[in-house]
């Protein structure tokens, strides 16, 4: 087969592979590199040249090999100068003081580790061409690395940017990341010369070439910033530019006698950090680069990693021992540095852990380390173990450390303090708890129907309190009143496809939150009548998985109702499937499905009834809405076939007797005789401006095979339909606004 063939067939396989990989470890809640790393181990002798050796050898020769050494080193340079782009001067404007005296003992502690277990690995896995002082610069050197891009996106997935540890982990990163390519550098130009003093000539080289790029470097990039913003997009002819810059610089750094990673990645930092330049740049480059040209290097670094190698129970030990300290000298380093600079304990762990995320940053000098042969196939191997172990554990670890519901009040509590003045700590923990209603809005353009319709459900806790509200703000109604009202949350959650897509990373997501929340604000804005509006306070955050983190975030808020908008998923016809019926099925509150027909009144009311917990919720709903409106109506419709009727409960009739008589006046029990219960409902929804049914079979609403929802009355109703299924019995939706018959809503069937 010719050799430009073979090496396409690689590639196809390569980055076929490491998709697939890859989304099986965001699955398991794991950043997709590591997915994508695992995969390119696989290609290699630790799986698929130990499972098919003849195979291996045919699909990846050792002639094949350069290519795909040129194109990972291609893809590299265009990697490093990515990382140098998001290195952005706002990651070191908070806390610095404390970042710099943490990052560089969380470096010093796991470098001098490393010298130590340098001592004993020299004589063990290396040999007399390697001078121990390269081998000791390079383990350190390996031991010290914090991955900045990896951390960066579990911080901005874990929804950490706005929080005091998120900031300071994301200035300890940067500074270690600063120091750690320094300290490389000189461990490259030790490698490179044989000792110290010969190095010296390199490390100035390498000091002038920088002062350049900071002082005339940056000026002519300036220079290039002002053509863009004239231009107010990014050409073809000034992007060339940019990555000949790209090219030279790293063509430079290898020159002077470091690596070509260097220059990329100083180009990158050196770039003005104009908002509107770095983002087309980065999203115009980093498609290509991650999905392209990186899993390529992922594949290269495979063919290089020998599990094989580690065939006796004592190389295995000294793996251990080298995964032992590179674990204990980063989180002791940094633990003991922030406890030193009087952060809490448990926000010292946490950050102990962040710092040891190592991956993709630490797979890339370690190919340095084999391609200058300062380390071995066998030292190489241990230590992609180790930046895998590190990186893989760093997720679980942080939420056990800091699980969400502690992150939740570090976001959300500064945010009231600022907007209220008020001191949420002195609120009285006696005081009642809301009604709350979270509501999903994915699009907030095109679901005020969605929110008003929560601010319906939700208005009459506000029109029964004992003074109105004055404030946007939970905890003033708190501080004042010494009751909540009912709350309505807006969720917006934003969902990232790709761990390394630049809007990912935390200066990126927080803008995105900030526009996000902004169409929220503005919606909340054309909430009639005015005065329900104080009870609406959307919620932003980051996700990547919009159903699970709405039940987390349901159950975290005490969520009385998930009320969400139904949606066609793209490859059905059921509007019920999807995330809605992801929702439905696992969510561990009461959810309600509203579909949209655009009646804009709420005037008349449906509820077919069939006697489940479901149609209970459905009624329970209607009663919400009945009380709180005084002009609307309530029909409620009971089905009879073959000669049976379903009673209401025993507990809704004395709910109902309970109630004023203002509101039983407009409650109509309707009884008709069909056979098909489904046509009888759709036939009375017409003239109705909501009808209010829950999942039964009786309305052709149950649950399927595999969570599927059927979904008939929701294509063929006449009116706007509300879907209600009841998760828990003890939810009493109706409390707030009638605390005399609160105690027989809990009970209201077994």
């Amino acid at each position: 087969m010719h050799i430009v063939i073979l090496v396409l067939v690689e590639v196809l396989i390569v980055i076929g592979l490491s998709r697939l990989v890859g989304l099986g470890f965001r699955f398991i809640k794991q950043p997709l590199v590591i997915g994508e790393i695992v995969a390119g181990i696989m290609l290699g002798p630790s799986l698929f040249g130990l499972i098919a050796p003849h195979l291996a050898v045919t699909l990846f020769p050792p002639e094949t090999i350069p290519f795909l050494n040129v194109l990972s080193q291609v893809g590299l340079i265009f990697f490093m100068f990515l990382i140098g782009l998001e290195l952005n001067p706002k990651y070191l404007s908070g806390q610095l003081e404390v970042a710099v005296l943490t990052s560089h003992v969380s470096i010093l502690v796991p470098f001098s580790l490393g010298t130590l277990l340098a001592v004993i690995l020299y004589p063990l896995v290396s040999n007399a061409s390697v001078s121990f002082t390269a081998f000791t610069l390079f383990l350190g050197a390996a031991m010290s690395i914090t991955a900045f891009p990896v951390l960066a996106r579990i911080i901005t997935e874990k929804n950490l940017q706005g929080t005091r540890l998120g900031t300071l982990a994301l200035t300890c990163a940067a500074v270690d990341d600063v120091t750690a390519w320094c300290l490389l550098a000189v461990a490259i130009a030790v490698a490179r010369t044989g000792d110290f003093a010969s190095a010296i000539p390199t490390i100035i080289a390498s000091i002038v070439y920088i002062g350049l790029m900071l002082t005339v470097g940056r000026w002519f990039l300036k220079g290039l910033t002002k053509h863009y913003l004239r231009a107010g997009r990014l050409s073809q002819l000034l992007l060339a530019g940019i990555y000949m810059g790209v090219v030279a610089s790293a063509l430079i750094t290898e020159l002077i006698g470091i690596h070509l990673i260097f220059g990329a990645f100083l180009l990158g930092a050196a770039m003005p950090k104009n908002e509107n330049l770095v983002r087309e740049l980065a999203v115009k480059t980093e498609d290509f680069v991650l999905i392209f040209l990186l899993p390529i290097f992922f594949a290269y670094s495979g063919l290089k990693t020998q599990i094989g190698l580690l065939n006796r129970p004592e190389l295995w030990l000294l793996c251990a021992l080298v995964l032992g300290v590179a674990i204990a000298g980063k989180y002791v380093g940094t633990y003991v540095a922030a406890r030193v600079s009087g952060i809490s304990k448990r926000e010292a762990s946490a950050l102990g852990w962040l710092m040891n995320t190592r991956g993709l940053t630490e797979l890339i000098v370690l190919n340095i380390g084999l391609e200058l042969r300062v380390i071995s196939p066998l030292i190489f191997t241990m230590l992609v173990i180790m930046a895998l172990v590190t990186t893989f554990m760093t997720s679980p670890l942080l939420e056990w450390t800091y699980p969400k519901k502690l992150i939740r009040l570090d976001v959300i509590k500064p945010e009231l303090e600022a907007e209220t003045g008020i001191d949420t700590s002195a609120v009285s923990e006696a005081s009642p708890r809301p009604y709350r209603i979270l509501v999903p809005v994915a699009n907030p353009s095109t679901q005020k129907g969605l929110v008003q319709l929560a601010v319906a459900l939700a208005q009459p806790a506000l029109r029964h309190g004992s003074t109105p509200l004055t404030s946007r703000s939970v905890t003033t109604d708190i501080a004042l009143n010494h009751r909540y009202p009912a709350i309505v949350n807006p969720l917006s959650l934003i969902e990232f496809q790709e761990d390394y897509a630049f809007e990912s990373t935390p200066v990126e997501a927080d803008r995105l939150i900030a526009q996000r929340r902004h169409q929220l604000e503005e919606l909340i804005n054309t909430l009639e009548p005015p005065e329900t509006r104080s009870c609406v306070h959307p919620i932003v955050r980051i996700s990547s998985n919009v159903a699970r983190e709405t039940a987390q975030i349901a159950t975290l808020e005490q969520a009385d109702l998930i009320l969400v908008g139904w949606h066609r998923p793209a490859f059905s016809s059921n509007r019920l499937g999807g995330r809605v019926g992801q929702m439905l099925t696992t969510a561990p509150v009461d959810v309600a499905v509203f579909i949209d027909k655009g009646k804009e009144r709420l005037e008349s009311l449906l509820v077919p009834y069939s006697a489940n917990i479901h149609d209970d919720l459905a009624l329970i709903l209607a009663l919400r809405l009945l009380i709180n409106r005084e002009t609307c109506m309530l029909q409620i419709l009971q089905i009879v076939s073959n000669n049976t009727r379903e009673e209401l409960s025993y507990e809704l009739h004395t709910m109902m007797e309970q109630l004023p008589t203002s509101v039983r006046d407009r409650i109509e029990i309707k009884i008709i005789e069909a056979a098909e219960p489904i046509q009888a409902v759709i036939q009375a929804s017409e003239g109705i401006d909501l009808t209010i049914a829950g999942t039964s079979r009786a309305w052709g609403i149950e649950r399927q095979t595999l969570g599927r929802y059927t979904d008939q009355l929701a294509i063929q109703c006449r009116s706007s339909l509300l879907i209600t299924r009841r998760y828990s019995q003890v939810t009493a939706h109706l409390a707030s606004m009638l605390p005399e018959v609160s105690s027989q809503e809990p009970t209201l069937r077994s």
